[in-house]
């Protein structure tokens, strides 16, 4: 893991501990969040639409087994649909601002559930302009939300009723290998969420990102 993500990150779960501390933290969080958030999007000059799509680790043990525009739409679908159902009990952005239709994406779904060439023919058929699109987007309410929170919300638990209505929205995959997230992030406070998937998973899945284009250069 990239030492100066990790340390930072490492900084943003100690300092969210204590309220005296709390507001750094979240400031911390925010600056973490904006240095990855300024990886992903030079990915944009830097690769190609087949760079996009490649996959040149497919056998991999590990998130570089996937494509860059798998990594984005999963980063963000889960960040979207842990904010916006789970916490917030609203709309998920991809909903209320029609990306379920204009990014051209054949899933609503975190695409855990996808395997091999199935990432490869999900990725082809995105829009990458209009997924970099929702990425704005979702991290715009984030931020909001971000700013707003509390040092006494970060113990606040995920309600049954949400629960529900995330099963209820089909945005979690029935397959073995996306249906344990429901259970994974129910059981999590908010202080928890913040960690997977506000920050950490953000460095796993870009740092995977980085694995990948580095390995279309050989």
């Amino acid at each position: 893991m990239n030492r100066e993500w990790s340390d930072m990150n490492r900084q943003v779960q100690l300092l969210l501990k204590k309220e005296s501390s709390f507001s750094e933290g979240i400031n911390t969080l925010l600056t973490l969040r904006q240095t990855l958030l300024n990886e992903m999007f030079s990915f944009k000059d830097r690769l190609s639409s087949e760079d996009f799509n490649a996959m040149p680790f497919p056998k991999a043990d590990g998130y570089h087994c996937k494509t860059v525009a798998y990594s984005l739409w999963h980063i963000f679908r889960i960040e979207d649909i842990v904010l916006h159902t789970l916490i917030l009990g609203d709309e998920q952005v991809l909903f209320s601002s029609g990306f379920d239709n204009r990014i051209n994406s054949p899933i609503i779904t975190t695409g855990n559930e996808l395997v091999g060439e199935e990432i490869a023919d999900f990725s082809r058929k995105l829009n990458i302009g209009e997924l970099y699109a929702y990425l704005k987007a979702v991290i715009n309410s984030s931020e909001v939300w971000l700013k707003g929170l509390t040092f006494g919300e970060l113990k606040n638990k995920i309600s049954a009723e949400n629960r529900g209505r995330l099963i209820s929205l089909n945005v979690v995959s029935e397959n073995e290998n996306a249906a344990w997230l429901v259970d994974y992030w129910c059981k999590k406070d908010v202080r928890g969420l913040i960690q997977m998937p506000f920050s950490r998973h953000w460095i796993m899945h870009t740092e995977a990102c980085e694995r990948i284009i580095n390995g279309l250069k050989k």
